[in-house]
């Protein structure tokens, strides 16, 4: 899907470690042209019938450290 836009370096669906299914997201790596072209043409279309969302990566907030380990 992602590749009528240009040339994808990479993909990735993210798995839920315990259940082993989807968590509804992933991350495709692309060029930065190649990139705003998808997020221009396929954000809101249909995937497998669910509308998506497509949007530039975001750096991951810092968490807080875990007492319970």
């Amino acid at each position: 899907m992602f590749a009528k836009c240009g040339n994808v370096v990479s993909a990735q669906v993210v798995i839920d470690r315990e259940s082993g299914r989807s968590r509804g997201f992933g991350f495709v790596e692309m060029s930065d042209d190649d990139a705003r072209k998808a997020i221009d043409e396929l954000g809101g279309t249909n995937m497998g019938g669910r509308p998506i969302t497509v949007n530039e990566a975001r750096p991951r907030a810092p968490r807080p450290p875990r007492h319970d380990r």
